[in-house]
Parts: C-alpha cells; sequence; structure tokens
C-alpha cells in the first residue's frame, strides 16, 4: 500500500513534468528576440545545403498541446496521482479482481463435475486426467519433472515408493496440506558413540539392510554399524529399516535413494542431515483442483486402474 508521502512524492512529480513539457513547447514556439533568421545560422554544408531555424508548424504544435491536455484528462478520469483515485474510480486492483471473477466462474464451471469425487475414481476418468496433467505441468513439474520422474531431492511420482504413504487420501493430503520431512543431524552423536569411522560403518550396515543375513557375513563395518543403527536410527526406520510413513522416514530396503546412494551422499545425509519440504497448495489451488491433481498422480504409479477406466 502506497502511503501518504510518496503519493505526494509522485503528484508533484507528475505535475512538475506536466507543467515542464508546457513551458517548454511555450517558450520555444516563436523566435526570440536576437535569434538569427531561419536561414542564417550559418549550417551549410557542401556549398547549398543550409540547416534553417525556422519555428514548427502549427499544426504540429496543436499536436503537442493535444497530447498535454490528454494526458491531464487520462489522469482525472483514471487516476495515476499515487493513491488518489480518479473520477471514473478505476484501478489496475480492480480490473484484475474483476477479470478474475470472470475466469474463477469459468474454472468452477469446468472443475465442478469433479468436485469431491473419489480420487481412485477420477483416475479413471481421462478427462479428469487430462485437467489434473494440465495443473500438474503448470505447478508441480517444475520440482518433479514433466513426467512425474523426480530428481535429487525430489520425489519419483511415477513408481510405488511413497514416503508419506501412497493411498488415494494421503497423496491427497500431501498435495493440499504438504509434507515437511526432517532427517536430523547425526555426525557428532555417531562420532561420539562410535568414533571416527562411525558413519562408515553405520552407512555400510544401511547397505546390508535389503538382504542382512547374507550382507552380514564376514562384514566388520556391517557388524560395527549395527548397534550405532539400533542406537540412533531405529526409532524412525525401524528395527528391519522399513521406515515408517507416518513420519515420512524413507524405506531403507527398497533401493531408492531420494539424495542419491554413493557413499558421499549417505555420508551428508547423516552427518549434515536433510530438510525436505512438499509446499502446501490448498490455497493456491483449491480442494477440487488438488484432487485432480492427486488422480493425476496417483494414476502415475496405477497405470492398471487408469487402463481400466480408459476400457470402461
Amino acid at each position: 500500500m502506497m502511503t501518504s508521502g510518496w503519493t505526494w512524492y509522485v503528484v508533484i512529480l507528475v505535475a512538475l513534468n506536466i507543467a515542464g513539457c508546457l513551458w517548454l513547447l511555450m517558450t520555444n514556439v516563436k523566435r526570440r528576440p536576437g535569434d538569427p533568421a531561419p536561414e542564417d545560422t550559418s549550417h551549410v554544408w557542401d556549398g547549398d545545403i543550409t540547416e534553417y531555424n525556422k519555428p514548427l508548424p502549427r499544426w504540429w504544435i496543436n499536436l503537442f498541446y493535444i497530447t498535454i491536455f490528454f494526458s491531464i484528462g487520462y489522469i482525472a478520469w483514471y487516476g495515476g496521482l499515487g493513491v488518489i483515485p480518479g473520477y471514473a474510480k478505476w484501478s489496475s486492483t480492480g480490473e484484475h479482481d474483476q477479470v478474475k471473477a470472470v475466469q474463477d466462474k469459468k474454472l468452477e464451471a469446468t472443475f465442478a463435475p469433479f468436485a469431491n469425487q473419489p480420487i481412485d475414481q477420477l483416475a479413471k476418468d481421462p478427462k479428469a486426467l487430462a485437467l489434473g496433467q494440465s495443473i500438474f505441468n503448470n505447478t508441480c513439474a517444475t520440482c518433479h519433472g514433466s513426467t512425474g520422474q523426480g530428481a535429487i531431492g525430489y520425489p519419483n511420482l511415477s513408481d510405488d515408493i511413497w514416503h508419506w504413504g501412497g493411498t488415494p487420501d494421503l497423496v491427497l493430503q500431501t498435495v493440499l496440506d504438504g509434507r515437511e520431512g526432517v532427517m536430523p543431524e547425526w555426525g557428532t552423536a555417531l562420532t561420539n558413540m562410535g568414533g571416527d569411522n562411525a558413519v562408515d560403518y553405520v552407512i555400510a550396515y544401511v547397505n546390508v539392510l535389503n538382504n542382512p543375513e547374507e550382507g552380514m557375513k564376514n562384514n566388520f563395518m556391517a557388524a560395527q554399524g549395527k548397534p550405532l543403527y539400533d542406537g540412533l536410527c531405529v526409532a524412525c526406520h525401524g528395527v528391519d529399516g522399513k521406515g515408517n510413513q507416518e513420519l515420512g522416514a524413507p524405506d531403507l530396503t527398497d533401493g531408492y535413494w531420494l539424495y542419491g546412494n554413493s557413499k558421499e551422499s549417505m555420508r551428508t545425509t547423516i552427518t549434515q542431515g536433510r530438510h525436505g519440504v512438499m509446499p502446501a497448495h490448498r490455497e493456491l489451488l483449491g480442494e477440487t483442483r488438488a484432487r485432480l491433481v492427486a488422480s493425476y498422480v496417483w494414476s502415475l504409479s496405477h497405470k492398471q486402474a487408469q487402463v481400466a477406466g480408459a476400457a470402461q
């Protein structure tokens, strides 16, 4: 919101500009005493090309006057002096709100048939999926990619791995209210518990969680890492490393690594932690559009349901 001080600054600036243009025009439309004759400027080239100093034609001068008075009338009608409204009470904000209201009504009519419908049912409706994909491309593709396959730090939405749960209702909740996953920094704590190599021990143990019976055989580092894991990591990721979707704690046995599975990446995750945020879209999209995009996201990992719907 513009303050009164800024408003008066704009008023004075506009007034000075208009007055300055008017003064400049009025003082230069006539010849002044002492001005040389139009043909006597001494600006001559090639002997016969002379620069004259003649007043502008009257019709041209009148166009300048019309422009100045038009600007005064425009400001008086539409406004342009800070927060001081014009006679028409027009504002860019009001114009935007009017256009937005018209477009919102059109959008409501488009989305109304899909309101409150179950996510898995919408995933079988080609029209709903097309709308959901359009919303996804405009809103979600920046992070998750146009195909939903994600990137480092951004989950792949086309597989069957869901850190916060992959049921239709949970996917919708994620879209509406967002998620915030926090992996604490454990570097100092692990070093105090197990020495300088403690982080490497935990990495070694985590890497065998998908098959601990085989992985632990003759594996000194994994054996050293197990008690460290049990002491710190088990609270979120579970004894078997299957994770906890209520906390957003990933399954460490499925081979999917949100931040990469290189030793350096895993070391960074353990020592420095991670903080992933999925923004809430309830206010931006509203219930129905969020439902449509959730149905599209859910369909990416449930192709059979989508095919079945298309065949009906």
